[in-house]
């Protein structure tokens, strides 16, 4: 009996504890990190979103004191931070009381004993109390604060009044009814209407300093001017700008006329009537200086604008906004001194609104009749005093009062502007500067550089793509393919400064020449085809199959060197620039393109973007597409060939059908790699937040402008977190276009699949 074979030992079959114990582990570790991959994603989300959602809440309110200060507030005033408010009734004393404490402190003003008050305005920016006197004069007063810090103690705010000269009107008889101050610190300006009825005067005072060799120097006159005669009705409202460069007028009849007080005079600029022929219940500037909220006895509210209605135009008043109308009564006014809001209302009813965006930011009752209402500079607490001298103090958080989906999404009419448009400046040089969030020119910056970089990059990657799977030696290919993907190993700064500083200074010059070369080197491929598809078989029997590159090749780099030839001939033909004050003609693209079309050419354009984007995107597309078509079966393509297909018609028939989702997923990763570009968007473009479609200029992307302002930015502005709402719209869109493309990607599959 033949020996059985012996059963394998069961210990052979038997896994290691160590074995067992280290799959365990990684298995852990692998649902581990999964799990921590996805709360990772949701953190990112919080923490971006906790940064965006505060854009789009509304101001909060809520009380925050109440005092008596005891005397009638015919101006109210404030501190930068709330503290001390200050109350003048038109004597010569000034009431300050603590909204703390309710410590009461009066400080007599010196000079204006014995003198009768008859008209008053303020400057809260300056902290100036304007006045005007029975007797003629008009002069005013500063409210200084400083916070001083004793040992041991808290802080507190120490208050002092300090005169200033006076002038006395040579215009017109009887009191002064009406006084305005405005100062820019090299100039000033007074307006003052004296008297009343049809003998009523108003007069603008012009004041310099003149400085000595030592000292501070003297406020005097420069000039007196009598515009009464302009006005052609009783004047019923005077104002001065902020910056004392502009005073307005409202007159019985309606009309709101506006002179210019410089250096050259007094001059009258334009009237306008905003409410046809009532004349406006409240007339108040914005902080700035350059626009206007005028409201009628109706209650219907408006702001009025500088701007210049053509480029060649002078700057004029224009109606910019319109707000929400306010209810019939006495209106309250106070404008802030830190952004574009104000503080306005009829009644117990007020509302705070800011002017760039026309948004209602709070509304809502207070418990007295405001007779005068005050901001602080730091827009954190508004106060309101009734007529009794009761006063209440109101704690303001609206940390992003010029946000809202208008401002990002819609048409706003900024301050200067024309009209209304879509625009990003988020900086300035100026306190008084208006910001600019829209997200508009962003998103189409973004659309804009990645179109023209696929319009470059796609034709040539698929085309390679298609030659390389179908049509290119093996032994070629093992060589193309590695290049190919090792060039979208290149850093985007790299490609990037090559763009700025070297392609572009090539391509300002040669426009011509790429536009000839643009057509003429895709031209002589089709008809080096044409011709080579006639040539005799026999002919072309004497070469591989693969390598007909070998002979198309020199053709294409004979043709390019044409087109690049044949660029300055068109150029001295066409492109023709008559200069308009010699009339000399200039043969220079650069110069002909902005005075034959009326748009601009720069040097770093989406020109130069397309090329160089295209450069770095190529790579991506034909690797993907590459691999998706020469994994199409053999099987397909050997029996379409046997079936007597040529090469391109297996191609056309065979492949291109089977591989179309992989082919598509190299087009939407190539979008996804094109729209989030940094470098190369900023070095290569200019980086202007523009929204035109021309091809030599620039653009501003949403990835880029986050790169560049970003770090600028102060942690928790407005400022910084539109920058992290720039970044959810550009996860939206990709998010968008990459559901989109999955879609189509899953019905080109379930068309295309093989059974």
């Amino acid at each position: 009996m033949p020996d059985m074979p012996k059963s394998p030992d069961p210990k052979r079959f038997e896994v290691s504890r160590a074995t067992l114990w280290f799959d365990r582990f990684m298995g852990w570790l692998i649902r581990f990190g999964g799990i921590a991959v996805i709360v990772a994603v949701f953190g990112i989300f919080y923490f971006v979103g906790k940064e965006v959602i505060p854009l789009f809440r509304s101001a909060q309110v809520e009380a925050a004191g109440e005092v008596a200060s005891g005397s009638a507030p015919a101006v109210l005033g404030v501190d930068e931070w709330g503290e001390m408010p200050f109350f003048y009734d038109g004597a010569d004393k000034l009431v300050f009381v603590d909204m703390q404490s309710g410590e009461r402190r009066e400080e007599t003003i010196a000079g204006l004993t014995d003198l009768k008050v008859t008209a008053h305005s303020y400057d809260a920016v300056h902290h100036r109390v304007a006045l005007g006197l029975d007797d003629g004069r008009v002069g005013s007063f500063l409210v200084a604060y400083e916070r001083k810090f004793d040992d041991g103690r808290d802080p507190r705010v120490e208050p002092s009044v300090t005169p200033e000269p006076w002038f006395t009107l040579k215009h017109g008889t009887g009191p002064v009814t009406a006084v305005s101050y405005g100062d820019s610190g090299a100039g000033r300006a007074i307006v003052a209407k004296r008297g009343n009825g049809d003998d009523s005067t108003v007069s603008v005072l012009r004041l310099g300093m003149k400085r000595g060799l030592i000292g501070k120097g003297k406020l005097s006159l420069l000039e007196e001017a009598d515009i009464t005669g302009e006005l052609g009705s009783e004047a019923m409202m005077v104002r001065a700008s902020q910056n004392g460069a502009m005073v307005l007028v409202a007159s019985a009849s309606g009309g709101i006329h506006y002179f210019l007080a410089d250096s050259g005079g007094v001059s009258k600029r334009q009237t306008f009537a905003p409410f046809g022929s009532m004349a406006p219940k409240q007339m108040d500037f914005l902080f700035g200086g350059v626009s206007l909220v005028l409201t009628d006895r109706e209650g219907q509210q408006e702001q009025w604008s500088l701007f210049r209605p053509s480029e060649d135009g002078e700057r004029l008043f224009g109606k910019t906004k319109e707000f929400p109308p306010l209810a019939k009564g006495p209106v309250t006014f106070a404008a802030s001194q830190r952004n574009r809001s104000f503080l306005t209302g009829s009644g117990r009813e007020l509302s705070i609104r800011h002017s760039t965006s026309g948004a209602v930011r709070w509304e809502g009752a207070v418990d007295i009749d405001p007779a005068a209402a005050t901001l602080d500079a730091k827009g954190e607490h508004f106060v309101i005093a009734a007529a009794d001298g009761a006063a209440r103090r109101y704690a303001i958080h609206d940390p992003h009062p010029e946000a809202g989906w208008r401002a990002f999404f819609g048409k706003v009419w900024y301050e200067g502007g024309a009209g209304p448009v879509y625009q990003w400046q988020s900086t300035g040089g100026s306190d008084d500067f208006e910001p600019k969030y829209s997200m508009v020119p962003l998103i189409f910056g973004s659309l804009k550089g990645t179109l023209y970089a696929l319009m470059f990059s796609i034709p040539v990657a698929l085309l390679a793509a298609v030659f390389s799977a179908a049509f290119l030696p093996l032994s070629v290919k093992r060589i193309v393919k590695p290049v190919m993907e090792i060039m979208s190993s290149l850093p985007s700064v790299v490609l990037g400064f090559l763009a700025g500083l070297w392609l572009a200074p090539i391509l300002v010059t040669r426009v011509p020449s790429v536009m000839v070369m643009v057509v003429i080197v895709p031209l002589a491929a089709i008809l080096l085809g044409y011709a080579w598809c006639r040539l005799p078989i026999g002919f072309r029997n004497r070469f591989a199959g693969g390598s007909e590159w070998l002979i198309v090749l020199p053709f294409l780099a004979l043709a390019g060197w044409a087109g690049w030839s044949l660029g300055p001939v068109l150029e001295s033909w066409f492109f023709i620039y008559k200069d308009p004050a010699s009339g000399r003609e200039i043969a220079d693209f650069r110069l002909w393109w902005p005075q034959a079309t009326g748009i601009p050419f720069e040097q770093r354009n989406s020109l130069v973007l397309g090329f160089m984007m295209g450069f770095a995107v190529i790579p991506v597309i034909f690797t993907i597409a590459e691999d998706a078509l020469s994994n199409v079966p053999k099987s397909l393509t050997a029996a379409a060939a046997a079936l007597g297909a040529n090469r391109w018609q297996v191609v056309w028939t065979v492949m291109l059908p089977v591989a179309a989702s992989g082919i598509f997923s190299a087009l939407m990763i190539g979008f996804g790699r094109a729209v989030g570009e940094t470098m190369i968007m900023v070095m290569a473009t200019g980086n202007t937040p523009i929204t035109e479609w021309n091809l030599f200029s620039g653009m501003r992307t949403l990835s880029a402008n986050i790169a560049v302002e970003l770090p600028e930015a102060p942690v928790g502005s407005t400022h910084y977190r539109a920058l992290f709402l720039g970044a959810v719209v550009l996860f939206a869109m990709t998010f968008v276009m990459n559901t989109i493309a999955e879609l189509l990607r899953q019905r080109l599959r379930e068309r295309n699949k093989l059974v």
